[in-house]
Parts: structure tokens; sequence; C-alpha cells
């Protein structure tokens, strides 16, 4: 099995582009990045599938931006990846937001994608 520097590769790449998405504030492009079935559970209700994740992040305010640190990868099987971040959600008017999240990426024809995304807060 590959070990956390094999595998944090295609999760950096697919999290550098959340990241370009979310600071630019295109919701369609966030929802790209995500499979057809992909389960997402930010701060508030879950939905599945890019246009609930689009929904979601065209009602985040514009100027929000994310930094990510990752804690933990691990390739649970070829094609499965699991990542464990620190995200700062920064904005133009108010403190920032430190959460957790839990991502799961799989590949597949269309290269690789979330198909799982839990954020957590820890205060």
């Amino acid at each position: 099995m590959p070990d956390a520097a094999e595998s944090s590769g295609p999760l950096t790449a697919v999290l550098e582009s959340w990241k370009a998405a979310v600071d630019a504030h295109q919701p369609d492009q966030v929802g790209a990045v995500f499979t057809d079935d992909g389960i997402f559970q930010g701060l508030h209700p879950y939905s599945v599938g890019p246009a609930g994740v689009a929904a979601y992040y065209a009602g985040q305010p514009i100027g929000m931006t994310a930094a990510y640190t990752i804690l933990e990868t691990r390739q649970l099987a070829p094609g499965v990846i699991l990542g464990y971040l620190s995200v700062d959600f920064s904005f133009t008017d108010r403190p920032t937001l430190t959460v957790f999240l839990s991502v799961l990426i799989t590949q597949s024809d269309g290269g690789w994608k979330m198909a799982h995304y839990q954020v957590s807060r820890l205060d």
C-alpha cells in the first residue's frame, strides 16, 4: 500500500482545485470537484452531488478564502484516499473560522474527485 507521501499528491491536487474555486467565489467550479454522488456536509444540512455543493458555496460571502493544512492522509485502497485537514476560512468582515475537514477522494475515468466532505468544529 502506498505511503502518505504518495497519497498526498492526488489529495493536494484536488484540494488546490477546491481552494482556487472557493477563493475565487466560483460555486459551480467548487461543485465540479465532487463526484456525482458525493456526500457534502458543511456547517449546514448535507447535500449529495455537485449541484448541492455549488448551492452551498453560492451562499458564502464574497471574499471568503480557504487555507488548509493536511494533518493526515491514508490510501485506503487503490483509487481511494482519505484526508484529514485543518482549514481556516477567512472573511472580509469577521474573524477567521477554523474547522476540521475529512475528505475522501476517489479516482475514476474523470480523474480524482471528492466523494465525501465532512466539516467539524471542535469548539
